[in-house]
């Protein structure tokens, strides 16, 4: 198999395996969506796991060709897969704060420490390979929404 597709195969891999755990860990608590006061723009929680799966390919998509440049850029390339590795730490925990905890403001709070994360990883991916930092805006976007409707079901279900 080439190299450079086995990286992005083990890449995409470890994205989707953090997110996949979180799922499995959070699967007996997702019924929390349905019984919750949702704000208007709330989508069906059929959604969810179709974006995630998309985000997090794209996830190892850039994290792979991040790493394919730690030949050139040595340490740069580890600080932005230090960063990577925390910002998947931090998303891997929402789900559990939010439906396993029922904790809807800390949930809000780790949410505002992801954004800045991903925000952070945007910038060095983008620095290393423009196109990986570019990949990275779907999920900033949606993280962003997502920041919106943990907000308003925090503040909704008081």
């Amino acid at each position: 198999m080439n190299k450079k597709i086995k990286n992005h195969i083990i890449s995409i891999a470890i994205a989707l395996g953090v997110g996949g755990l979180s799922a499995l860990l959070t699967m007996g608590n997702m019924d929390l969506y349905s019984e919750i006061v949702k704000p208007a723009l709330a989508p069906p929680s059929i959604l969810f796991p179709i974006v995630w799966t998309i985000l997090y390919t794209l996830m190892g998509i850039s994290s792979a060709m991040v790493y394919k440049e730690r030949e050139l850029k040595t340490a740069e390339t580890n600080r932005a897969l230090i960063v990577y590795a925390f910002n998947l730490f931090l998303n891997f925990f929402w789900s559990i704060i939010f439906f396993n905890m029922r904790a809807f403001l800390l949930a809000f709070i780790w949410l505002i420490a992801l954004w800045v994360v991903i925000l952070i990883m945007i910038i060095k991916f983008y620095r290393i390979k423009p196109l990986a930092g570019i990949l990275q805006i779907p999920y900033l976007l949606w993280v962003t929404f997502a920041g919106y409707l943990n907000l308003s079901i925090y503040l909704l279900n008081r």
